[in-house]
């Protein structure tokens, strides 16, 4: 069957809205290191292109992160991102926690990547969720929205803890829940317990997978 026009254009200007929204929203997401000014002109710009909700969400994250000094603004990332693993970017770290299944899962994100046509980082684990949303915006959006849809309960689960921290980095978070399906009664519930009961835990006699957070410079290593 072959969708009208109207149809087809209102889908590519609403995947254009999502990956403008992915693209700016990996660049609040990532460490603010001495780049951070350059990547808030940049979402400065994405936002301009931006409509609705999602940019007032973006902005509030935006002029947070302007507002603060550089040093504390690293401090705080690390205590947000780092220090809670309740609030980890490692989108695996929910659906496998501590088990040998965790470095399995990462390798279908690098397994996608590649498919894709691109490397996954060298530099960053291949499910941290800034390096999906920077895949999603620029490299394969539809590829990206289902591996964002896929792991839609640990985006909630990190959502609701920056949330209860009253983190500036929720609104973005929140921008980017907005742009996947709405979660169903179901995955509710399992972000609901995930949050209460944390993680999967490897049975008895197996060498857990560890969480590894990369050591940011002048900071110690979790």
């Amino acid at each position: 069957m072959r969708l009208p026009s109207g149809f087809r254009d209102r889908v590519a200007t609403r995947t254009m809205q999502d990956r403008l929204v992915w693209q700016a929203a990996s660049l609040l997401l990532a460490y603010p290191d001495g780049q951070l000014p350059g990547r808030l002109d940049t979402v400065d710009e994405l936002l301009s292109h931006i409509s609705g909700p999602a940019a007032e969400l973006l902005e509030r994250t935006a002029l947070a992160l302007r507002a603060r000094e550089p040093m504390a603004a690293a401090t705080d990332y690390v205590a947000t991102f780092d220090m809670r693993r309740r609030a980890t970017m490692y989108l695996t770290y929910w659906t496998a926690g501590d088990t040998r299944n965790r470095g399995r899962e990462m390798l279908e994100f690098a397994t996608a990547y590649r498919k894709a046509g691109v490397e996954p980082p060298r530099h960053e684990a291949p499910d941290h969720l800034p390096v999906v949303l920077e895949f999603a915006a620029t490299v394969d959006p539809e590829v990206g929205r289902r591996l964002l849809t896929e792991h839609r309960v640990p985006i909630d689960v990190l959502r609701g803890a920056l949330a209860d921290a009253d983190s500036p980095y929720e609104p973005t978070v929140a921008a980017v829940c907005a742009t996947l399906p709405v979660a169903t009664d179901q995955e509710v519930r399992r972000a609901q317990r995930l949050a209460k009961a944390g993680p999967p835990a490897e049975s008895v006699g197996l060498q857990p997978f560890q969480l590894t957070v990369p050591p940011r410079k002048g900071t110690p290593r979790v």
